[in-house]
């Protein structure tokens, strides 16, 4: 059987080819824009019929061939998407391994309990995009559209994530025997275990319980692209682009909670730089109005791009000064602030030195997990910043949270999850089978959902 996945998988994959992803970002000195990676030059496949040369037919076996196999595959998604219409309310096919519930009954992350742990959940997807308008994690975004449903496993991992800042917020909670609460954590492991999902599920939840959450769902996106200059007065590195994306990504959500907080800090806000103009003259800061809250902030923030990242440096000032409901910080790729930026700083008319995310403004605000603030980051290796070292400066010892892979339980309710989404074949069905591509992929979330379809 192992053997059939393989000749199945080298047949794909020699049926496409690869596409060579090398860009290098070029830093132009003169404009201090990250620059753009250049698309590489794509030759135009012939035209199908006579050639020049001799005028006879070009008949190509092997790109009729994948024609054939595009048509077959497209039709089989069509008819896989009619099938399960066909088969959404037969109740008779929920069912997961032992003969238990595949979904589970819970309405809600928060109603979820250890029982629930290895059945899938059921998203709305309108509800989900509301709760999360930042954006879904990739991972949860290729899960939903391969099974052709909205919904994911409930992982014991998550259920304890979860429960640990439950019992933060209500110390009254009881806490499993040995368990420790953390007001901090990072989650760490292997490439596809899930981490992301999980810190998004995170989220949604504290949403739902009414808290006031951060979300930072790409932490790499402040620390590549965009305009970027060095703020003489706080010998940091300003990014205005980003500071913007930041507080726009922010009122989503958050808008009518922010409008009924005040501010608390009356300091006034040192300005730089907007996108693509100077500094203002004769004014280095600004104040607020008496009585402002913190929507005003952001919105000052927003349409005063000279302001822009000194705003998002004291929202997270003020945000550590709410104490009226809880507030969560939440940064997936949260790694990425551990090593150099995309950015480069002139050294000579010929050499640069590359900008660290410790020099950012932005980062350098949020980044430290050093205060008595809740906040959970969550590495993403497919970002491939490079090995970390263990003890990470501005984290707590003992902070980092290994988050594995699929176990052999979980496992077992994945392939029976994607059987009833007919993801893989009935009469190719079995124990033998599914544990013999679990055991191939080691786990890996990503490399299982690919592999069944192959299962013989």
């Amino acid at each position: 059987m192992l053997r059939s996945i393989l000749r199945a998988a080298a047949a794909a994959t020699s049926r496409h080819q690869p596409y060579n992803r090398n860009p290098s970002p070029i830093l132009s000195f003169t404009s201090n824009y990250s620059a753009k990676t250049t698309k590489s030059a794509v030759k135009k496949a012939p035209k199908k019929g006579k050639s020049k040369g001799d005028g006879k037919a070009n008949d190509d076996p092997s790109a009729s061939a994948a024609s054939d196999d595009l048509d077959a595959a497209l039709f089989d998604d069509k008819s896989r998407a009619r099938r399960l219409a066909a088969e959404e309310n037969d109740h008779s096919l929920d069912v997961g391994p032992n003969g238990r519930p595949l979904f589970t009954s819970a309405s809600s992350l928060s109603q979820l309990t250890r029982k629930d742990a290895g059945t899938y959940f059921k998203f709305n997807m309108e509800g989900l995009n509301e709760a999360l308008p930042e954006g879904l994690p990739l991972g949860m975004v290729k899960e939903f559209e391969d099974s052709m449903r909205s919904a994911l496993l409930v992982r014991q991992n998550f259920l304890d994530l979860r429960d640990n800042f439950r019992r933060v917020v209500d110390p009254s909670l009881l806490s499993p025997a040995g368990s420790n609460i953390r007001k901090q954590i990072v989650l760490d492991g292997p490439v596809n275990s899930g981490k992301s999902i999980a810190l998004a599920m995170l989220v949604h939840w504290a949403r739902d319980e009414g808290w006031l959450v951060f979300y930072v769902p790409s932490g790499r996106r402040w620390t590549h692209g965009g305009f970027f200059y060095k703020n003489a007065e706080t010998g940091l590195w300003d990014t205005p682009v980003q500071a913007e994306d930041v507080l726009r990504d922010f009122l989503k959500y958050n808008e009518t909670r922010l409008r009924q907080l005040p501010c608390q800090l009356s300091d006034p806000i040192p300005l730089g730089e907007g996108v693509g103009v100077r500094m203002k003259k004769g004014a280095d800061s600004m104040m607020m109005p008496e009585g402002s809250t913190l929507y005003d902030l952001i919105d000052t923030g927003i349409k005063h791009t000279h302001a822009a990242v000194g705003v998002v440096v004291r929202l997270r000032k003020e945000l550590s000064l709410v104490k009226d409901i809880p507030v969560l910080f939440a940064i997936d790729q949260y790694n990425n602030w551990f090593t150099f930026s995309e950015f480069e700083e002139p050294v000579t008319v010929r050499s640069t030195r590359p900008i660290h995310a410790r020099e950012l403004a932005m980062v350098k605000a949020f980044r430290s997990m050093m205060h008595d603030d809740m906040m959970v980051g969550a590495f993403s290796h497919s970002t491939a910043v490079g090995k970390l070292r263990q003890d990470l400066p501005d984290v707590p010892l003992g902070a980092r949270v290994n988050f594995p892979r699929y176990n052999l339980d979980e496992a077992a309710s994945v392939f029976h999850y994607y059987l009833r989404q007919r993801l893989i074949r009935r009469e190719a069905f079995s124990e033998d089978a599914w544990k013999k591509v679990y055991y191939l992929s080691n786990g890996n979330g990503a490399e299982m959902r690919w592999l069944v379809p192959l299962m013989r």
